[in-house]
């Protein structure tokens, strides 16, 4: 695979495509960014970085790695956003029809579209969790209704959504969001009663979609459009717990990692991410609860 090496570097044992429940998807595509590139460099970092994780997670007691975990080939395409949206798209419809949990691992935003299409294909009752800085509801951002600033625009065509840590957005997409479904960053970074309530917002089956400024920049500065007042690591981890607990998770991706050569620790950080949702899923599905230490 040349530099994208499997994640977490896992023996072969545990990387086969036939023996592996999950798999990680990397599409390294950054063609709408409109402040910061770098984004399409993204999923090598996160997987270049991972082979320093711990298999072992504390919190639930569990090794994830043992379920097989394979890492795709990455798409790597120059073409207009809505044909690599339809790319990974087909990718992730053959990887779910081979039953495999599927991770994406991001390039710009607009790479969530694709997947999310699968699994809103593929599963009935299907809403979509965003945890991210920005609203993403622009119908049209610079003559594309694919731009990475529309993502959300274009998943609520086909499926219900729930927002969570949004701090930014313009007038436009103020009308057109839900405020019964979105939970702004300045509501919840001091308490953690919203978690309840925004895990009821969900339907029974839910795809989650990362984009990693969610996070305070203090703790996550490498993104192409970083916002202040973000979420803390533990804050997130709590909700992802508490949704996954409660809720089919049908897959999720990562995006927007814009890796800075002189600081690995977000692209860890971003592995470590990954994991650990992986961690939380699974521990579920083959203990039926998590361990609470």
């Amino acid at each position: 695979m040349g530099q994208y090496s499997c994640f977490a570097g896992l023996e072969k044992a545990y990387t086969e495509l036939c023996k592996s429940k999950i798999a990680i998807l990397p599409v390294p595509y950054d063609k709408t960014s409109t402040w910061i590139k770098g984004a399409d460099k993204g999923p090598v970092a996160i997987i270049s970085s991972s082979p320093a994780l711990e298999f072992y997670d504390i919190e639930t007691d569990f090794e994830v790695y043992k379920e097989g975990i394979h890492t795709c080939l990455p798409i790597k395409t120059g073409s207009p956003p809505e044909k690599m949206i339809r790319q990974v798209e087909l990718k992730v419809l053959e990887l779910l029809k081979a039953d495999k949990f599927v991770v994406t691992l991001g390039g710009e935003h607009s790479v969530s579209v694709g997947p999310i299409t699968a699994c809103n294909t593929r599963f009935k009752n299907l809403s979509v969790l965003q945890l991210d800085a920005h609203a993403d509801l622009r119908n049209e951002y610079e003559g594309s209704r694919y731009n990475h600033a529309c993502v959300m625009a274009r998943v609520k065509e086909m499926c219900p959504i729930v927002q969570v840590g949004i701090r930014s957005m313009c007038v436009e997409e103020k009308t057109i969001l839900d405020k019964r479904n979105v939970f702004f960053a300045k509501d919840i970074t001091s308490n953690n009663e919203w978690i309840a309530r925004a895990t009821e917002c969900l339907s029974d089956n839910v795809y989650v979609t990362i984009d990693l400024d969610v996070f305070d920049p203090s703790v996550m500065p490498s993104t192409g459009t970083p916002q202040p007042g973000g979420l803390t690591w533990y804050r997130v981890m709590r909700f992802l717990k508490a949704v996954s607990a409660q809720k089919n998770i049908v897959g999720f991706d990562v995006v927007e990692l814009c890796p800075n050569p002189n600081n690995r620790a977000p692209d860890f950080m971003a592995a470590k991410l990954v994991y650990k949702f992986l961690s939380y899923i699974y521990s579920k599905r083959v203990k039926g609860k998590f361990l609470h230490l």
